[in-house]
């Protein structure tokens, strides 16, 4: 059986999908104004990593992932800038070019790291009219009131407000009845914009749409969604009112999770998902990634670095999606040793080619243990790696890599060795005399001149492989 951790009950509960088989899964994508750092391209790795591991263990999934482009202000609350809005100004865009150009930055990104496609990838300006049903419903049934300014959530019109967040409801009604700084008809400081009217500090918003809603500001209801009501709405319309399970960063627990169960619950009527999951963040030398620090990394940064995007992805591999995990340029070295020797390994169990099967399934026992096990990747590449040592034929050593990669998604399935041109051969044996001589400075300038000419060397404990990059 196949266990989760559920971040709504605090514990590692048995899965059981609505339909037997099949698995309804809604992931959190990005909102598209600016370069994804790679802690955001971790979390999408995470979503990959339980897709392809729930595709193992025989589940037919439907994945769900969107793009939030309109409606996300700088802060998770209601406050702030839409951040579709600032990076139209930055770069003198129209909003829907700002969205263009960087989801087809992330879809390049997504392909590098070698993610499946999602089932849908809906953008969130292609479900305004579902999201005004959406608000539509949640009005007439007294779960949201209108301002001057917005259309809003009630919190305390849903009494289940905090299970998601376990935060006391005592402290958020402290704020009740005290004046927003946004808006003064606010009644309560957790309630939460559904829609924002074209008026008061979005009065010059570039992205707008007309509603059936009304202020006696806007009669003509024009304005755009809030951000939390963009998921609920393209989660109804693709998955429907009940999904299986709901991925996201644990920065989304307190505020947009928790405002995506309220309206959906209250709207649908019944319970929206089954199983909560939250994966942790990654950390740059054991701090918070910072742009102004330079260290919000991108994957164009990285491969700069000498690094194949399925580098990045073996780093991944190795820290569970519940805990942080710190990147450090060592830690790549690392992880590109390790799938350098993997690739290795895997071109001379081909060459070989011998033997018969028959050692292989407990190591397939072990893997599908350590999968059903809150999805636990690191103790599954353990199982590989252990695998790699066994006393068994070539032949079904790579039956099982090949099968295993199908979770992993190192592209080992289709891994072939390329022939490499005499002149990075005669490189490569020039830069190995070097390093023989302990000339090791002028064996780096070497190793980083095959790399300028698309080549990587792998050291390993088989000797020296050159690849060509992909």
């Amino acid at each position: 059986m196949l266990y989760v951790s559920n971040t709504l009950t605090r514990k590692k509960e048995e899965f059981h999908s609505i339909t037997p088989g099949k698995v309804l899964f809604y992931h959190c994508g990005p909102t598209v104004y600016w370069t994804q750092h790679i802690g955001n391209l971790r979390g999408m790795t995470m979503g990959d990593l339980l897709r392809r591991s729930l595709e193992y263990l025989g589940y037919d999934v439907t994945h769900v992932r969107n793009y939030t482009d309109v409606g996300h202000l700088t802060s998770d609350s209601d406050t702030g800038e839409d951040k579709m809005e600032k990076g139209a100004k930055r770069e003198g865009k129209t909003p829907d070019e700002i969205a263009k150009k960087y989801i087809d930055l992330f879809e390049h990104d997504t392909k590098a790291l070698n993610l499946l496609e999602p089932t849908n990838k809906p953008r969130a300006t292609e479900y305004i009219g579902q999201m005004i049903d959406l608000i539509a419903t949640l009005l007439s049934k007294g779960f949201a009131y209108t301002t001057d300014l917005a259309v809003y959530f009630d919190v305390m019109k849903f009494a289940s407000y905090t299970n998601l967040s376990h935060q006391q409801m005592d402290k958020l009604q402290e704020g009740a009845g005290k004046a927003d700084v946004s808006d003064p008809r606010k009644i309560h400081a957790a309630d939460f914009a559904l829609w924002f009217f074209k008026a008061g500090v979005h009065a010059n918003a570039l992205q707008f749409w007309p509603s059936p809603f009304q202020s006696l500001l806007v009669r003509d209801g024009v304005g755009f969604p809030g951000w939390h009501i963009e998921c609920s709405a393209m989660c109804k319309a693709l998955l429907g009112d009940s999904i299986d399970i709901h991925l996201g960063g644990v920065e989304h627990i307190p505020v947009h999770h928790t405002n995506e169960i309220a309206q959906s619950e209250a709207a649908n009527g019944v319970k929206f998902v089954s199983y909560w999951l939250h994966n942790e963040h990654l950390l740059v030398d054991d701090k918070k990634m910072a742009k102004s620090e330079g260290t919000g990394f991108s994957l164009a940064e990285v491969i700069d670095h000498g690094y194949d995007p399925i580098v990045l992805r073996y780093f991944f591999l190795q820290s569970h999606y519940r805990s942080k995990q710190n990147f450090t340029w060592e830690a790549m070295d690392g992880a590109k040793k390790a799938l350098g020797e993997l690739r290795i390994k895997r071109s001379d169990w081909e060459r070989d080619g011998g033997g018969v099967g028959g050692g292989g399934e407990p190591f397939r026992k072990q893997f599908i243990e350590a999968l059903s096990d809150d999805i636990n990747i690191p103790k599954a590449l353990g199982v590989v790696w252990e695998m790699t040592k066994a006393e068994m034929a070539s032949a079904e050593k790579l039956a099982l890599l090949v099968e295993f990669d199908r979770v992993l998604g190192l592209g080992l399935i289709a891994w072939k060795e390329e022939d490499i041109p005499l002149e990075i051969t005669k490189l490569v044996e020039k830069r190995n005399t070097l390093r023989n001589n302990k000339k090791f400075s002028q064996s780096d300038s070497i190793r980083k001149q095959i790399e300028e000419m698309g080549y990587m060397i792998e050291d390993g404990p088989s000797g020296v492989r050159v690849v060509k990059k992909h």
